[in-house]
């Protein structure tokens, strides 16, 4: 007999949702190199990630929170790299 066992959520902070909606979105991306975040100063993209958020917050959380989440993550990201020359 199959059985299935429920999955755990791929994310398991409100902070990984928040990177994961604003790398969904082109908001930010990865330095190739070393792997820190950077803002990709595109607005349209951070448009698309605050409507995710209004639109589609994580359970239980309301779209404020997840609002709020988005701008706390983007405030803590540069658009260089620590690392890079």
């Amino acid at each position: 007999m199959l059985m299935t066992k429920e999955r755990r959520p791929a994310t398991r902070t409100l902070r990984g949702w928040a990177i994961s909606v604003l790398q969904e979105a082109g908001a930010i991306r990865e330095c190739e190199e070393h792997g820190w975040a950077k803002d990709c100063a595109d607005p349209h993209a951070r448009e698309r990630a605050f409507d995710i958020a209004r639109h589609d917050p994580p359970p239980d959380i309301s779209p404020q929170s997840a609002l709020n989440a988005l701008a706390v993550v983007l405030d803590g990201i540069g658009d260089t790299c620590p690392e890079c020359d």
